[in-house]
């Protein structure tokens, strides 16, 4: 029988280091206390030890290895355990505090096999005593595991509490304002916890795109479409579609002098994963953390998920991806449309509808950006379907496929458009400007108007009230370029 087979479940070295710890920083014990719970230790000695730091700090005394010798002298203990040499070894081998929580569960954990094993153990036993009888056998297994359940409820840092808070914190912490990855506070296109998925038909430009929102999250540009980037640290790029088409389309937009930032804060994984996020939640997360990595891009879905089109299998990616957000990582998505809607007017809004796969896929992200055009066509236009603040466009974009990069149409800038009227704009004159049409709707008028209010408080233009109907008729009011705004734009 292997070695490991024939001793039960343990981690000496996590043992070691839970006590260190404790012996370091005697604030440590109320941290690991309530997650080793009774009897966790697999040596006898560092149960020992355990004990004495227990009673030391419950008497507010110091739990330096001095004072745990002094204490372990007084029960007769201090050469049953090793001696002095050994807890001065075990404070002077501590990793340190930051990490005894963790080291205490790796202890619980292996604590809790043994329970089971035994119990295991017993079980069969009594199943091979002469007479045994199966009720009696079951009674007993239930016992045993209503006692286990409820030592894990009691484990403060268990499963069940690890990822809780309270109402206050929630709402003042986890819902609190943060700068956008990509955006304005007003209009973001990427939220901070929120994936952003990029959708498209293929050639309309997702990954020319989502290269230059990489590429500024490592920190060769500050902006991406005229906004703002926020720069990460390292960047998880899985490349499981075409590999080497996306270096290809990724080169457009480096330089030599770049190699540094590629090489410390750009991680590539190349081609299928181990297995898909349907099957593995935890493996978005687990991928993130083994490269260092605050950001994962993902090229695509189709590659990621089993099948899209199954609503259980896209929960179960919600699942995962979920998961790597808790975590604190950045996600983004790159999803292809449905082909059926393909050859939809390029004039016409799409829908998330439009979206390939399950609905659930599109409910889980934060935001859906959707690139609509002919595949190849450097001229595209952008849709913001979902959105974690204000809308963004819709944008004409230009393609430059040389340089693999994007730019805005200023034709349809409205900012442009202001400064290109001289005599000014009214709401429904600008609304008119960028549908092309005579009567635009009541939900066109409104965006125009938010975006002439935007153009105002960033202090690009100026604001003429207007005039009360009445009588004579009313007068909208009327919106200007300002003049420092205008001497830039031109």
């Amino acid at each position: 029988m292997p070695a490991s087979m024939s001793q039960p479940p343990h981690d000496v070295d996590a043992e070691c280091a839970v006590l260190g710890a404790c012996m370091h920083d005697s604030a440590a014990i109320d941290e690991v206390r309530p997650v080793l719970g009774d009897d966790a230790f697999y040596r006898p000695a560092h149960e020992t030890i355990w004990r004495a730091l227990l009673s030391l700090h419950s008497e507010r005394r110091p739990t330096d290895p001095i004072a745990v010798n002094d204490r372990l002298g007084e029960l007769d203990a201090l050469q049953r355990v090793g001696g002095p040499g050994y807890t001065h070894h075990l404070a002077g081998a501590s990793p340190g505090i930051s990490g005894a929580v963790y080291h205490a569960e790796i202890v619980r954990r292996k604590a809790d096999l043994r329970r089971l094993s035994a119990a295991g153990l017993r079980t069969l036993q009594r199943a091979q005593e002469p007479g045994a009888d199966p009720d009696v056998i079951r009674s007993g297994i239930e016992s045993e595991m209503r006692a286990e359940r409820e030592r894990a409820l009691a484990s403060g840092h268990g499963r069940l509490s690890q990822f809780l808070t309270d109402g206050w914190r929630f709402v003042t912490e986890t819902g609190a304002e943060t700068e956008p990855l990509w955006g304005t506070p007003d209009k973001v296109a990427w939220g901070s916890g929120e994936s952003l998925m990029i959708v498209g038909a293929p050639g309309v430009g997702k990954t020319t795109l989502a290269h230059q929102v990489v590429l500024a999250r490592i920190g060769l540009r500050d902006t991406v479409l005229g906004m703002p980037v926020t720069p990460s640290k390292r960047v998880l790029y899985l490349a499981m579609d075409r590999p080497k088409q996306i270096a290809k389309a990724m080169v457009r937009g480096i330089e030599a002098t770049d190699e540094r930032l590629l090489r410390d804060r750009l991680a590539v994984w190349q081609g299928p994963l181990p297995a898909t996020l349907d099957k593995e939640p935890d493996l978005l997360a687990d991928l993130a953390a083994a490269h260092q990595a605050d950001t994962i891009v993902i090229d695509s879905l189709k590659d990621a998920i089993s099948t899209l089109v199954d609503d259980a299998l896209a929960v179960a990616f919600n699942n995962a991806r979920q998961r790597a957000i808790r975590n604190g990582v950045e996600i983004m998505e790159l999803h292809h449309q449905r082909k059926a809607t393909a050859d939809a007017p390029r004039g016409q809004r799409p829908t998330l509808d439009r979206v390939y796969g399950s609905t659930w896929l599109t409910s889980g992200a934060g935001s859906v950006l959707f690139l609509s055009g002919d595949s190849g066509d450097p001229a595209v236009t952008l849709h913001h379907l979902k959105m974690c603040t204000g809308e963004i466009g819709p944008l004409q974009l230009l393609h430059d496929h040389t340089r693999g990069t994007t730019t805005v149409d200023p034709a349809l800038d409205p900012s442009a458009l202001l400064a290109a009227h001289p005599g000014g704009l009214t709401t429904r004159d600008l609304a008119t400007l960028l549908t092309g049409e005579t009567t635009p709707s009541r939900g066109a008028v409104e965006k125009a108007r938010r975006e002439l209010e935007r153009l105002v408080k960033a202090g690009k233009a100026t604001k003429a009230e207007g005039v009360a109907g009445g009588s004579g008729g009313g007068q909208q009011a009327r919106y200007y370029t300002t003049v420092r705004h205008m001497s830039v734009v031109s």
